[in-house]
């Protein structure tokens, strides 16, 4: 059997200027880098503001097992399958980070016969937008530091400086250090930490900017560390927002690439799904909505995290309107979640359906196909999605491409005819903080109640003090169960969620809410990926996956 990286070398790419040329793009309208990857200006979006948008389908999942379900690889067989049917269609994904890519997940490109090229340079260093965002970021933290070193004239408070460093790359060692060591040359010294940069709020700030107005204004909010005298501070108050926005000019142009059948895919930014919103740019997809008229995107993990995030805090900040949800689900999932009884797991899915239909949006099941599902537990599947109102399809992307996907292309476009729902966020963005948390915690995860420590209740006054309340809660738990708790499979009940800690990211828009122990700077396995990974002496790349 074909490795991905091997399926994908052997594909013949169109020139990136053909693939602009399918959504009415001209050469002045990109920026080449090679021949198989651009930037699209932003002057686009402008040219096309009255232009109608298209219709965007969101591809989410049930709870998943540590391989993951194949949204990406669904998410590229969709758009594949769509252009099959005659429907000009576009995908907005998330960038690769290259921790999980030397590490244990592997890249973010899709699979098999359903992948995104040149897969090689979007798994490794694409068109630098994640050092552009490293980079940004670290600026603050050198201006931070070099403040306090030149007088601290702001009264920084060096136990309360929640601005951390960023490294685009899986390293355990960096979650606590020490810097400044070695006399007053080399700075003050004192504690600080790391973590990955997808989890820097600069990356969720690129991600929900509309624009480079926007996108200024939202670093001179960013709070960076809390004064002796107890005023919060922003970036604001050290004078460089203007420096950190002009090293993101590149990287806020969304990325024009191809899947392995030429349907083009904007790929931009890649926010942690944990500890940010798990999305694709608003920008990107802005532009793929304005440009074709079926637009696929993929929110990281499940219905219950990151589809919750892309519909209660992006599509609120982009005023983006979904028309309809793929659930990815396979039946070594299900299993898991029912120990490896069938019908005991379909009550995981059944919740998901539930969270998605609570959105006012129509769903479609896609069965993520493995050789080992047999015929009985398929129908089974089927049967159970159909009684609660969801259409079904078997998904053969990975194998077939997007032929494998047209069943579910033509099932998905008729749910949008079809419905007569109307989408409509969870909650309402006047409620507290406090009262968002219960809601999620009740109303998506089914939790009996919320349970808040005393440092997050101190957070909370502090929000009401400081008149955030109107902001959105970004929820950061475990993806491996509904609940808060990794080790509560299936449709967990008679369980409360424990908020452990509240963080400020006033620069993104969101007040995110630590349930559990999410870790912002992942470690290696003890047989990374790196291991596998090399290069010829004729320049060719291999062990991606």
């Amino acid at each position: 059997m074909k490795t991905d990286i091997q399926i994908a070398q052997e594909t013949q790419m169109l020139h990136i200027n053909e693939i602009a040329k399918k959504i009415g793009l001209s050469e002045d309208d990109i920026e080449q880098y090679g021949k198989y990857k651009a930037k699209v200006d932003l002057d686009v979006l402008k040219r096309h503001k009255e232009k109608e948008n298209g219709k965007l389908i969101l591809v989410t999942a049930i709870t998943p097992t540590p391989a993951g379900e194949g949204k990406s690889t669904v998410t590229i067989g969709l758009t594949q399958a769509l252009n099959k049917i005659g429907k000009l269609s576009s995908a907005a994904i998330r960038e690769p980070s290259l921790g999980p890519i030397f590490g244990m997940k592997g890249g973010a490109a899709g699979g098999g016969y359903a992948q995104v090229v040149p897969m090689e340079d979007i798994n490794l260093h694409f068109t630098g937008d994640m050092h552009a965002i490293g980079i940004a970021h670290n600026l603050i933290s050198a201006c931070i530091d070099n403040h306090i070193n030149s007088g601290n004239q702001l009264g920084i408070d060096l136990t309360k400086i929640t601005w951390k460093r960023v490294v685009d790359m899986n390293d355990r060692a960096l979650r606590k250090v020490v810097i400044g060591l070695g006399g007053k040359a080399n700075g003050v010294p004192r504690e600080s930490s790391f973590q990955i940069t997808v989890g820097s709020e600069i990356m969720a700030i690129l991600c929900l900017s509309n624009n480079i107005k926007e996108l200024k204004e939202k670093i001179g909010n960013i709070v960076f560390a809390t004064s002796y005298s107890g005023q919060l501070l922003r970036v604001s108050d050290l004078h460089i927002e203007g420096a950190v926005a002009a090293l993101l000019k590149d990287a806020i142009k969304p990325n024009l690439v191809q899947t392995l059948e030429h349907t083009p895919v904007f790929i931009h930014g890649g926010p942690f799904a944990n500890i940010a919103h798990g999305c694709n740019s608003i920008l990107a997809t802005k532009m793929a909505l304005k440009l074709t008229d079926y637009v696929v995107t993929e929110a990281g993990f499940a219905a219950d995290l990151g589809a919750e995030k892309f519909l209660d805090i992006k599509c609120r900040m982009g005023g983006l309107t979904p028309n309809a949800v793929v659930l990815v689900a396979t039946v070594r999932a299900i299993k898991h979640h029912g120990d490896g009884d069938l019908a005991k797991g379909m009550a995981n899915l059944e919740k998901h359906l539930e969270i998605i239909q609570t959105y006012g949006l129509p769903a479609v099941v896609a069965i993520n196909k493995f050789v080992t599902d047999t015929e009985e537990e398929i129908a089974y599947i089927e049967k159970f999605c159909n009684e609660r109102g969801a259409e079904v399809s078997l998904c053969e992307v990975w194998a077939k491409g997007g032929e494998g996907g047209i069943d579910l292309a033509n099932k998905v476009v008729k749910a949008i005819e079809e419905s007569t729902k109307e989408y409509k966020p969870f909650y309402d963005i006047n409620l507290s903080i406090q009262e968002k948390i219960e809601k999620i915690c009740k109303g998506i995860y089914g939790a009996d109640g919320v349970t808040f420590s005393a440092a997050a209740k101190k957070m909370l006054t502090l929000i009401e003090k400081e008149g955030y309340n109107h902001l959105p809660v970004c929820m950061s738990k475990t993806q491996k169960s509904i609940s808060d708790n990794p080790n509560l499979l299936g449709r967990p009940t008679g369980f409360k969620v424990t908020i452990n800690e509240l963080r400020l990211a006033v620069g993104a828009g969101f007040i995110i809410c630590m349930a559990g122990d999410i870790i912002d700077m992942p470690g290696l396995p003890k047989k990374p990926a790196a291991e596998v990974i090399t290069i010829s002496d004729e320049g060719i790349i291999d062990g991606l996956f």
